[in-house]
């Protein structure tokens, strides 16, 4: 736990002193304020725009943060002495997802409020959105790993998160790209921050088969990078 804890401090501390990363987890609840606030059309329900930001920012906002933090510690050689030091895949994914999965509780509260999803909806989307945001650690890591450099892990993160994120709006139109996308988690996540009142179970089951697969390539990944 010591390794995790110095680990977790350490990102704690990078992550103010980089802007990109922590504009990551501001900028997309205040597009969906900002969207719910000025659009408005009577074909459309409630809280629409905060389920595809809430999508857009478990998908695209955090795999991008985790990718690049990840490769710039391979860059800076941080986690080649980490390696050496003898620190498990484990530790460091725990350490270094510690603290964004506490920095996604706070994001994610604020698209519950934004959607007016009250204290008792909040309860039921928390567990949902921080799933997601598991996962999404999981593939923003292995982004990491495998980029030879931050600029590379950028160029990958981008275009998977933009499509694990576009998914879930494309699928409020399209019925076919609904059936598709309904096996990755990021689609669970918009349908359900766009309506908390429906069964937990499929939801977290998706999500968590997803984060089992994820779990399974980033250690596998980490330990052939070794």
């Amino acid at each position: 736990m010591t390794t995790v804890a110095a680990i977790f401090e350490k990102q704690s501390k990078d992550m103010f002193r980089n802007i990109g990363v922590l504009a990551m987890f501001v900028v997309f609840p205040i597009v969906a304020l900002a969207l719910e606030n000025l659009i408005t059309n009577p074909y459309m329900e409630g809280g629409m725009f905060v389920g595809q930001m809430a999508a857009m920012f478990i998908a695209m906002g955090l795999v991008m943060s985790v990718g690049t933090i990840i490769a710039e510690d391979r860059e800076n050689n941080s986690l080649r002495f980490l390696i050496i030091a003898g620190v498990k895949p484990m530790s460091y994914i725990l350490g270094i997802g510690g603290f964004l999965f506490l920095a996604s509780a706070v994001t994610s509260a604020a698209f519950g409020f934004i959607g007016g999803h009250g204290l008792a909806g909040l309860a039921r989307l928390m567990p949902v959105m921080l799933s997601g945001a598991i996962a999404s650690i999981l593939l923003g890591a292995t982004i990491g790993m495998i980029a030879k450099n931050q600029q590379a892990a950028t160029g990958m993160a981008m275009p998977i998160g933009m499509a694990l994120g576009m998914g879930p709006i494309a699928a409020t139109f399209n019925e076919t790209v609904d059936r598709v996308f309904s096996i990755f988690y990021t689609q669970q996540v918009g349908v359900f921050v766009n309506d908390p009142t429906m069964s937990l179970t499929r939801p977290l089951a998706t999500i968590w088969i997803n984060i089992a697969v994820l779990a399974v390539v980033f250690a596998i990944v980490y330990r052939k990078k070794a």
